[in-house]
């Protein structure tokens, strides 16, 4: 009978208090940016007597977050209070290090179990390595350097004690890496498979039962910040997603077979018996089952190699546990499965018919973009264009960006977008805005942020042209934000984490949603990233501190000094308090990107799209943009 792990008690237990010790340093992310303090620098932490407060925390047990992962973990409860109070404590540089070196120490329970045990761990790391590798076929190749980059605010120094664990795989003699980076694959395969697993707290009477089943925004925010501190690229830890995600699958088939006739328990024993060893199976000896539905040509290929190293680890699953897997993996349509494993609604983001509309919105519509479908991502992005000229505006600016998330274009009121932004162009092209611009008289709008009132009167009649369009996209757009909150709070794009990307009157619908989210409360674990590029939105902290709340890791809001157009279409009362298109947010946690070399005008944002997300190297845990040779005007 295979076991849920190949880690001893004591590597949990420092496996599970190293993910407390992320999630805790994930928050005090959300508003300390890394960068901007020493990553051991806390904010104020709350008194251990302050029960409101202590509530507050990502490690308290009113969020689900912990406790489930450290029952599935199979760790003492008596031991469960120690790892919160740990997780929130100062000294948290010292006691990343201490863990980190309990989980890399090899237990002393003979030679044959050790042995056994490296080769269940080598296997894994094998089929993550394969995986990747097929990935990267597919998408931005992660660049060799990616987590070298600011090592001084992530990684943990080898003077205080976490030299050990962060540093990079080690090298044999013979060049193969060391049992130490197997190992890695081994920990961070296991928490993910502890954050999607359904564990009925309530049950024992142990704790909060889970508020949302599924895989968390805050969950995937810490793996990110821990694969850091391990230095493994995460790319690997969107293999192990996928593997993880086809493992699920096969538990939820397995688990609608014999429904009836088990106790919860056995059922939540079902999904860990697939374990590290269930999964390494899984990669292998079902691949032309998997390549069938779940992964993509290039990641079958990688695997091919691996199968007689891999096919020895079918009996410790059981020949009807190996075909209930066969079986799921061949049988389900993909990503619609996937997503139904973590509670998706219905026939998910493209079957959405929006049964209650609001206000006046006639046009609300998902489409699906990219290659990633139909492969068993863990991810969804949801990206909304707010500037168009024609339909296919609403899909051109983000066919070139490669990523490995499962992709959604929302199509929104194309009438009224298409309509502000040809009008637009239009004044934009007539002989006198032309001769303005040759003068230079568009920048003095941006100058000093100046009232209305103060513009010469041949710019306030353009804003007056263009006024009557504008104000009804912007009223389209705050309904549209509304309702893909709807959308993501009915869990339609499955419970997987969500980032959310707009530029224009597309940024404007994303921070609208967070806003609903947070007017609506306890929705912080949805959004795992936002990005708001040109975004026609007041910068005043006290709409942007909520919506920062609603977003688990990096919230960018990407502006340009030299958008004059922005500045005129937004005219009124916003104006004069600042727009957060055309200048930085001073809100703690928003990473402020200038790309005013970049972008000539506002229109410029259709074809820098890519250029931008690629230059934000979305995937690095700490605030990254790497500005590069601006386009010549």
């Amino acid at each position: 009978m295979a076991t849920s792990s190949t880690l001893s008690q004591t590597q949990r237990y420092a496996a599970g208090a190293l993910l407390a010790l992320a999630l805790r340093q994930a928050q005090i992310h959300q508003s300390v940016l890394l960068g901007s303090h020493s990553l051991f620098d806390d904010a104020p932490l709350a008194a251990d007597d302050d029960a409101a407060a202590a509530r507050h925390l990502w490690t308290h047990d009113s969020h689900s977050l912990l406790r489930p992962v450290l029952r599935f973990l199979e760790i003492d409860h008596k031991a469960w209070p120690g790892v919160e109070t740990t997780a929130a404590t100062s000294e948290h540089k010292h006691h990343i290090g201490a863990f980190l070196r309990k989980v890399f120490e090899d237990e002393d329970d003979g030679e044959a179990a050790a042995a056994e045990r490296s080769e269940h761990e080598l296997a894994l790391a094998k089929a993550v390595d394969a995986m990747a590798m097929g990935l990267e076929n597919d998408a931005v190749v992660v660049a060799a350097d990616e987590l070298t980059i600011n090592r001084d605010v992530v990684r943990i120094d080898q003077d205080d004690g976490g030299g050990e664990g962060s540093s990079s795989a080690e090298e044999t003699p013979g060049g193969s890496r060391s049992n130490k980076d197997y190992r890695k694959m081994a920990v961070l395969y296991m928490l993910l498979s502890a954050c999607v697993a359904d564990v009925n707290m309530a049950e024992e009477g142990m704790g909060s039962p889970r508020i949302r089943k599924g895989y968390d925004a805050r969950h995937r925010v810490a793996l990110r910040l821990l694969a850091t501190w391990l230095d493994v690229k995460w790319i690997k830890m969107e293999a192990i997603e996928i593997m993880v995600a086809c493992s699920a699958m096969a538990a939820a088939k397995e688990e609608e077979q014999s429904r009836g006739n088990e106790s919860p328990n056995s059922r939540w024993e079902n999904w860990k018996r697939g374990g590290i060893i269930g999964a390494a199976a899984l990669t292998g000896g079902t691949l032309m089952a998997i390549s069938g539905g779940l992964a993509a040509p290039a990641i079958a290929a990688g695997f091919t190699a691996l199968v007689p190293t891999l096919h020895t680890l079918v009996p410790l699953i059981g020949a009807s546990g190996f075909a209930a897997i066969a079986t799921a993996a061949g049988h389900t349509a993909g990503s619609v499965a996937v997503a139904a494993s973590f509670g998706a609604a219905g026939a998910g983001l493209t079957g959405t018919k929006m049964a209650k509309r609001i206000g006046s919105v006639k046009e609300f519509e998902f489409k699906t973009i990219g290659e990633n479908h139909n492969q068993g991502r863990l991810a969804v992005a949801i990206l909304v264009t707010g500037f168009a000229f024609t339909e296919e505006d609403y899909l051109k600016p983000w066919e070139g960006w490669k990523t490995n998330l499962e992709r959604y274009i929302l199509q929104w009121e194309s009438k009224h977008i298409i309509g502000v932004s040809t009008a637009i162009r239009d004044w934009l092209a007539s002989r006198f805005a032309m001769e303005l611009m040759r003068e230079g008289a568009m920048q003095t709008v941006l100058s000093g942020i100046v009232s209305a009132f103060a513009w010469p009167a041949y710019l306030v009649s353009a804003a007056d042209f263009i006024d009557s369009k504008w104000s009804i996209a912007i009223d389209r757009s705050d309904k549209a934000g509304k309702m893909l909150a709807e959308v993501l709070l009915k869990g339609l794009q499955g419970s997987r984490p969500v980032t959310l990307i707009g530029f224009s009157l597309g940024a404007r619908v994303v921070f609208k949603c967070l806003q609903e989210l947070a007017f609506l409360g306890n929705n912080e674990g949805i959004v795992e990233r936002a990005v708001m590029i040109g975004a026609p939105v007041s910068d005043k902290g006290e709409l942007w501190e909520p919506a920062r709340k609603m977003v688990a890791g990096r919230f960018v809001n990407v502006y340009s000094t030299n958008d004059w157009i922005l500045g005129i279409t937004f005219r009124a009362s916003l104006l004069t308090q600042g727009l957060a298109g055309i200048q930085a947010v001073d809100v703690p946690g928003v990473e402020n990107v200038d790309v005013t070399e970049l972008v000539v005008g506002h229109s410029s944002y259709l074809t820098l799209i890519k250029q931008i997300l690629d230059q934000l190297e979305l995937n690095t845990y700490y605030p990254v943009f790497y500005p590069c040779t601006p386009k010549s005007k």
